[in-house]
C-alpha cells in the first residue's frame, strides 16, 4: 500500500509551519466562560544570555499542563509575562556599560536597563514560541509596564489605608554590594572558610580572663555585653561584674542569659550590634544602645577607631594581628562557617539599622499555614518548603529597596513637617521625579513636597501576578471568572518567596487563596550534577539545541528524563538520543498510513490483546496527566509503542493487514486496530509532543487540531495483558532460533506454538512462517 505520509523522516522544520497555522487560526485564543482553568504562569526574568536550558524544560512542561487541561475538557487561560524588575538587570547593565548605578543619572540608567531587557526579552520570547508554548503571546505582559506597576502601587495604597504597611527603623539584612536592604527570604546559607579567633576578655580589677571565640572579631567595637548561662558553674561568681573588651578597652557588664550555650566554646558570648539575628533579639530584650560598626558602603565606621574605613576582611585580619601582639589572643582556628549570604550578590550580608517600609506578616503566619495546607502541591513533598519557611518567620517583611529599576514607592513627604502623603490609586506614579499630586500638607498645610526615592522589593510586583492576569480593580466580571486561579507552576527555589508572598498579599487584598494547586519543579543541573551558572561556564543555550533537534525532541526529553519535582541533569547527547523514539513513531505512523480507515470491524483475539494493553496504557497515562507528572505518560507511551505495539503486535498482524491467508473481516480487524492504537497513541502524546502528533493527526484522522480533542477513555476490554510476557518470550525465542540456524526472519522454521498462545496461533504462524 502507498503510505499517505510521503516523508521518510520527521523534519523539525515542519514545526515552523504548524506554529504559523496555530497563530493564524487562533487555536489557543482564550474566551472566558463561567468556569476556567487559569495558570498563574511564572514570568521569566531575562537576566542575561543564554537562557537556562533548565528553564526552557520547565516552561515546556508548563505548556504540557495547559495542553493536558484542554484535552481534559477545560477552558484554559494561559497568560505569559516577562519579569523585568529588580536587581539582576541593574547588575547586568552596570557590567555591560562599565558604570555604577549610584553614580549615574537615574533617568539615563533606567533607559540603559530597559534597552538591555528589550534585547534579552526578544530572545526569550523566541525560545518560548519555538518550544510550542500554547500561551497568549499576542498580549504578553511586562512587570515594568505602567499598567503592571500601577497595580503594584494600587495594592500598596490599599494596604497602607488598611494599616498593614508601616515605616520603622530596625536592624535589617543589608547587601552592601547591591546597596539595599533584603528580606530574610532573599538570603541563602553557604559554608565559607573563615577564622575562629579565641579572644581574652579581662575582668575588671582582676587578672582573671574569660575566653570568647568569635568569627567576627571586627565587631569588637560594637560589643555591649558578654552573656553566660545562669546554670554555668564556671561563671556564677562573675555575673554582674564588668569586663574589658580587648583593643577597644570599653567596660561592659557580664549578664546571665539562657541563650548562651554552656557546651559551645567557652560558654561565654560577646553580644555585638550586629553579628546575627540572635544579637538583634538580645539588644531588643536588654534595651542596649547599638553601635554601628559597619556602614552601608561595606567599610568600617568611625566607631571602629583606627580600623575605620577598612574593608571588613581587612579589618578582621588586622584586629587578629593586633590581638596577637597585645597578648589577648589565645589561638586561631581555620573553620568552615555556615554564613548568610545575599541570594543575588553572593556576598555575606550585614545587619544594619535602616529606616524601611514593612508589610505586616507575623500575624498572618497561622492563617497562611492553614491556606497552604489546603493547596494541593505536585509533588506533595514540596509543601514542606512552605511550612518550614512559615516556621522561620520572625519579623515583618521589609519592602523598600535602595535601587533604581523597580516600581517606585508612591509616597511624598511634606518638606516642612515630613508627614507622608499617599495618592489615590489608579495611575502609575514616579515619586522621585513627578510633581506631588497634592496641593497642601494635611498636617501643616505647607505646599512643598519631597518624593520618595526608594523602590519596592521586586516580590511586591511578582506577588500580584494572579491579580494582574485576572484584571483586578479593572474588570470585575473578568476577575470573577479568572480568580482565584487554578494552578501556580514554579521552581522549588522560590517557594519561600514568590509562592509565599503571593499567598500573603492575595489574602490581604482578596481574603482568598490565589490558587488551589501548586506545581513545583526541581533544578536543571549539568551532566555532572552541578548547578549551572555562567561563572562555571556550564550553562547550555537551549535555542541551538531546539533548532538542531526540534522542539518535540526537546520536549520529549524533558518529559521522559525528568521525574517531576526532582533535580535533573541536562545533557545534549541525552536530548539527541530522545529523537530515536520520535523516529520510531514516525516509521510506525508511516507504515499504518498505507492502510485506509476501517469502521466497525470485529477484533480477533490478537486485536483484543493489544486493545487490552492499550486500555492499561490509557489508564496509566491519565493517572500521570492528572498529577501533571509527564514522566509517567512519556515513559509509558514509549515503552508500549516501541516494545509492545511495534515489536510484537504490528509484526504479528502484518500478514493479516496485507490479506495473506486471512478473510476480509480478519484483514479489516487488523487495519482497524492498527489505526485505533495509533490514533490513541497520538492523543496520549499530544500534550508532550504537540507538533508531530498534530501533523500525524491532520494527515490521517482529521483536519481539526488534535489539541482540542479529549483524552481517550479505556475501551473496557477484558484483561489480556497476562499474555504479553508469553508472546514476547515466544517471539524472541523464534527470532533467536532462526538466527542460530543462519536463517533470515522471512525464512520458514519448524516450531510449535505454545499451548497457552493457541488463541493467537493463526497470526503467529503467518508472522514467523512456522511449519509443523
Amino acid at each position: 500500500m502507498e503510505p499517505k505520509i510521503k516523508e521518510t523522516a520527521w523534519n523539525p522544520e515542519i514545526e515552523v509551519q504548524i506554529l504559523r497555522r496555530w497563530d493564524e487560526t487562533g487555536t489557543y485564543d482564550f474566551v472566558p466562560r463561567e468556569k476556567n482553568f487559569v495558570i498563574d504562569t511564572p514570568p521569566p526574568y531575562p537576566s542575561g544570555r543564554p537562557w537556562h536550558i533548565g528553564a526552557a524544560a520547565h516552561y515546556s512542561q508548563i505548556d504540557m499542563i495547559a495542553r493536558t487541561a484542554r484535552m481534559s475538557g477545560h477552558n484554559v487561560y494561559f497568560p505569559i509575562g516577562i519579569d523585568r524588575n529588580g536587581l539582576p538587570v541593574e547588575l547586568y547593565t552596570e557590567k555591560k556599560h562599565n558604570i555604577r548605578m549610584q553614580e549615574t543619572d537615574r533617568s539615563k540608567f533606567l533607559d540603559l536597563c530597559k534597552s538591555s531587557l528589550d534585547d534579552l526579552e526578544s530572545e526569550m520570547i523566541q525560545i518560548m514560541k519555538s518550544l510550542g508554548l500554547s500561551a497568549n503571546f499576542a498580549n504578553y505582559y511586562r512587570t515594568d509596564s505602567e499598567e503592571y506597576r500601577a497595580l503594584t502601587q494600587a495594592t500598596f495604597i490599599e494596604l497602607w489605608k488598611k494599616g498593614i504597611i508601616y515605616k520603622a527603623t530596625r536592624p535589617n539584612n543589608y547587601d552592601w554590594v547591591s546597596g539595599t536592604t533584603i528580606a530574610d527570604a532573599e538570603i541563602q546559607y553557604q559554608d565559607i572558610p573563615t577564622k575562629l579567633a579565641y579572644m581574652k576578655f579581662r575582668i575588671k580589677d582582676s587578672e582573671k580572663t574569660i575566653l570568647i571565640a568569635s568569627t567576627r572579631p571586627e565587631l569588637l567595637c560594637s560589643c555591649q555585653t558578654v552573656i553566660v548561662n545562669p546554670e554555668d558553674p564556671r561563671y556564677r561568681d562573675v555575673i554582674g561584674k564588668k569586663i574589658i573588651v580587648p583593643l577597644i578597652n570599653r567596660e561592659v557588664t557580664i549578664r546571665a542569659h539562657r541563650s548562651a550555650q554552656m557546651e559551645f566554646g567557652s560558654g561565654a558570648v560577646m553580644v555585638c550590634s550586629y553579628g546575627d539575628q540572635n544579637d538583634v533579639a538580645l539588644f531588643r530584650e536588654m534595651k542596649m544602645e547599638e553601635i554601628i560598626a559597619i556602614g552601608t558602603n561595606g567599610l568600617m565606621t568611625e566607631s571602629a577607631g583606627k580600623y575605620a574605613g577598612m574593608k571588613i576582611k581587612a579589618a578582621r585580619s588586622r584586629i587578629i594581628e593586633d590581638l596577637q601582639e597585645s597578648g589577648m589572643l589565645e589561638k586561631v582556628e581555620d573553620i568552615t562557617h555556615r554564613t548568610p549570604v545575599s541570594e543575588r550578590s553572593k556576598i555575606p550580608i550585614e545587619i544594619i539599622p535602616m529606616e524601611e517600609y514593612y508589610v505586616k506578616q507575623i500575624d498572618s503566619v497561622e492563617k497562611i499555614r492553614d491556606m497552604g495546607q489546603k493547596i494541593r502541591f505536585y509533588p506533595e513533598m514540596h509543601k514542606q518548603i512552605l511550612m518550614n519557611w512559615l516556621d522561620s518567620i520572625s519579623i515583618d517583611w521589609p519592602i523598600s529597596r535602595r535601587r533604581f529599576y523597580g516600581t517606585e514607592i508612591p509616597i511624598w513627604y511634606c518638606k516642612n513637617c515630613s508627614e507622608p502623603h499617599v495618592p489615590d490609586a489608579g495611575k502609575y506614579y514616579r515619586s522621585w521625579k513627578d510633581k506631588a499630586p497634592f496641593a497642601r500638607c494635611v498636617k501643616c498645610e505647607s505646599t512643598e513636597f519631597v518624593g520618595e526615592e526608594r523602590t519596592f522589593d521586586t516580590w511586591m510586583d511578582s506577588s500580584v501576578s494572579p491579580l494582574f492576569i485576572a484584571r483586578f480593580y479593572k474588570d470585575p466580571e473578568f476577575f470573577k471568572k479568572t480568580y482565584p486561579a487554578t494552578l501556580r507552576p514554579q521552581a522549588k527555589d522560590i517557594v519561600r518567596t514568590w509562592l509565599y508572598y503571593t499567598i500573603l498579599r492575595c489574602e490581604q487584598l482578596t481574603g482568598k487563596t490565589p490558587w488551589s494547586e501548586a506545581w513545583i519543579m526541581g533544578y536543571g543541573l549539568d551532566e555532572k550534577g552541578l548547578k549551572m551558572s555562567k561563572s562555571r561556564g556550564n550553562v547550555i543555550d537551549p535555542l541551538p539545541v531546539i533548532q538542531k533537534f526540534g522542539a518535540d525532541t526537546f520536549r520529549f526529553w524533558s518529559a521522559s528524563e525528568i521525574n517531576h519535582g526532582y533535580d535533573f541533569r541536562c545533557n545534549e547527547q541525552k536530548i539527541e538520543s530522545t529523537k530515536k523514539f520520535l523516529s520510531k513513531l514516525w516509521n510506525v505512523s508511516r507504515f499504518i498510513s498505507g492502510y485506509p480507515l476501517v469502521q466497525n470491524a470485529k477484533p480477533t483475539e490478537t486485536d483484543r490483546w493489544i486493545l487490552s494493553e492499550l486500555d492499561s496504557l490509557i489508564r496509566e497515562c491519565k493517572k500521570g496527566y492528572a498529577e501533571y507528572n509527564f514522566f509517567v505518560p512519556a515513559v509509558a507511551v514509549r515503552e508500549f509503542t516501541w516494545n509492545v505495539f511495534a515489536a510484537h503486535y504490528i509484526e504479528m498482524v502484518k500478514a493479516r493487514a496485507y490479506g495473506d491467508g486471512f478473510t476480509g473481516d480478519e484483514k479489516n480487524a487488523a487495519i482497524h486496530t492498527l489505526h485505533k492504537v495509533l490514533s490513541t497513541i497520538l492523543l496520549l502524546l499530544a500534550p508532550i509532543t504537540p507538533f508531530i502528533t498534530e501533523f500525524m493527526w491532520n494527515s490521517l484522522y482529521s483536519t481539526e487540531t488534535i489539541h482540542k480533542q479529549r483524552f481517550p477513555e479505556p475501551l473496557g476490554m477484558d484483561d489480556m495483558t497476562k499474555h504479553t510476557k508469553s508472546i514476547s518470550e515466544f517471539n524472541s525465542s523464534v527470532w533467536n532460533e532462526k538466527k542460530s540456524k543462519g536463517l533470515s526472519l522471512k525464512d520458514p522454521i519448524t516450531m510449535d506454538v505454545p499451548q497457552d498462545l493457541m488463541q493467537f496461533a493463526k497470526d503467529l504462524i503467518q508472522m514467523h512462517k512456522l511449519e509443523k
